[in-house]
């Protein structure tokens, strides 16, 4: 989004007031048509005006209306889809955060440059933007339990990402039934940075390039970067000279997503989607690597040794980049994926503290995780893996998230009437998507619709002519 502004402006009574502008919904948002409806709807823009010299009460009254704004304007599809006409928010965790983590830098601008009766207002809105983010409870610390355990290994990574330049206010810890995660040191508050990476530390494309493997295979159009990159961390992973021998020694012996599900637990999903879509994976990665083995074995026998490049590890380093790569965006502009040491340890969560932490700072050369909520000493902390469905996540990552809100089932509903019939309701297509999820996310007030979303349920209804 655009940066927002403010300016001082004259009031009607003489008194001067604060022009705050919210970043102008961008044309290019498919949702664009939809978001301003609403905000048309509610009589929203995005400017708003706070006289110096009001109230609290009353500053406190327009901050809600230009977060009611900052909502809709981060609002996604589903969202969109799920909210009903007299819900003003806060429409879910992730949204909430993003809009006012987006005020209040924001208003930490317009202090900046604020003058001396413009500071006092700001400072509230400030203030009470502040609050509202720490009263956001987060449930995950509640369901997971820290085990004590020996943590060598975990202990020399850190120390490795020390040595490499890495700053943290993190510690690895061990979670009952979720493996490792990383907790809070220390107090860290809204705006804090709690893992610093620099860039050199960052597994990426870049990197491949200045490998032999690259020189190698760089002519053969059939391997893709992508592909060059797995190939790369298996080499990596048994070599005992690497940079990053630390970082792969610390990594598990097995992911356990549902790619490398076995025996039993295929056979408890078989029947279902989610066990369709695990076996065409697999059989995809399967006939990439028959593609690929033995044929550069024997090309290129000093880099690809039979014995390390086996089905087994190929599956494990795809395993790896699924479950822990992120998109990045390098100093030199190139948005990649990549592997972030250490930063591969953070869990999931669909309401997490870390929210904005994929470009790399251009001035300090390193990737920056700043927290968009506070989380305390002691406590687990969670950025997000993306708007992710249980299938993807127990797929490529070997978890499943409880009261997901992205977990949707879409419907395809044949609404198509006979012409004959004139008495049918006059429906505007003849196919039209809508969808549910569970009924314990519904947010519908008014009369009971057993959770289903208002457009399913309006649709239905001028299809029943009720």
């Amino acid at each position: 989004m655009a940066a927002a502004a403010a300016e001082v402006a004259a009031a009607g009574g003489g008194g001067e007031m604060v022009v705050v502008r919210l970043p102008p919904l961008s044309q290019d948002d498919p949702l664009f048509q939809d978001k301003k409806r609403i905000l048309d709807s509610r009589n929203l823009s995005c400017l708003f005006q706070v006289p110096n010299s009001c109230s609290a009460a009353d500053a406190f009254k327009v901050l809600d209306r230009i977060i009611q704004a900052a909502r809709i304007a981060h609002m996604d599809e589903l969202e969109l889809y799920f909210t009903g006409d007299d819900d003003f928010g806060p429409l879910s965790t992730r949204n909430e955060l993003e809009s006012l983590n987006l005020l209040l830098k924001i208003l930490n601008t317009l202090l900046l440059t604020a003058n001396v009766g413009a500071m006092g207002v700001l400072q509230v809105l400030r203030d009470e933007i502040l609050i509202r983010l720490r009263s956001l409870e987060l449930e995950d610390n509640d369901q997971m339990v820290v085990q004590i355990r020996n943590q060598n290994m975990e202990d020399s990574l850190l120390k490795w990402g020390e040595q490499h330049g890495v700053k943290t206010k993190l510690q690895i810890a061990f979670f009952e039934g979720a493996g490792r995660g990383m907790v809070a040191s220390e107090n860290i508050d809204v705006g804090d940075i709690a893992l610093e990476i620099p860039e050199s530390s960052i597994i990426s494309e870049e990197l491949l390039c200045q490998s032999g493997m690259f020189l190698a295979l760089k002519d053969l159009d059939s391997i893709t970067t992508e592909t060059m990159l797995l190939l790369w961390s298996i080499r990596e992973r048994y070599n005992p000279s690497s940079k990053f021998k630390i970082y792969f020694e610390a990594l598990p012996a097995n992911f356990n997503t549902g790619l490398s599900f076995g025996i039993d637990a295929l056979a408890a999903l078989e029947g279902t989607l989610l066990f369709d879509e695990l076996m065409q994976a697999r059989q995809h990665l399967r006939q990439q690597y028959d593609e690929l083995f033995p044929m550069l074995c024997i090309k290129f026998p000093d880099i690809f040794k039979q014995d390390v490049y086996t089905w087994d590890n190929f599956l494990w380093a795809c395993e790896l980049w699924y479950s822990n790569s992120m998109m990045v965006v390098l100093s030199s502009g190139k948005l990649t994926t990549c592997l972030i040491p250490i930063a591969g340890l953070l869990n999931h969560s669909v309401s997490p503290h870390i929210l904005n932490y994929g470009r790399v700072d251009k001035v300090t050369k390193s990737l920056k995780f700043p927290l968009s909520r506070p989380c305390k000493a002691g406590e687990q902390c969670f950025l997000s893996y993306g708007k992710h469905p249980g299938s993807h996540l127990i797929t490529f990552y070997g978890f499943l998230p409880r009261d997901n809100p992205y977990d949707v089932i879409p419907l395809d509903l044949d609404t198509s009437v006979d012409e004959e019939d004139s008495s049918s309701p006059s429906v505007t297509t003849s196919q039209t998507s809508h969808m549910v999820r569970g009924t314990w996310l519904s947010r519908l007030r008014g009369p009971p619709t057993y959770g289903l979303p208002h457009r399913l349920v309006s649709h239905l209804h001028a299809i029943l002519g009720c």
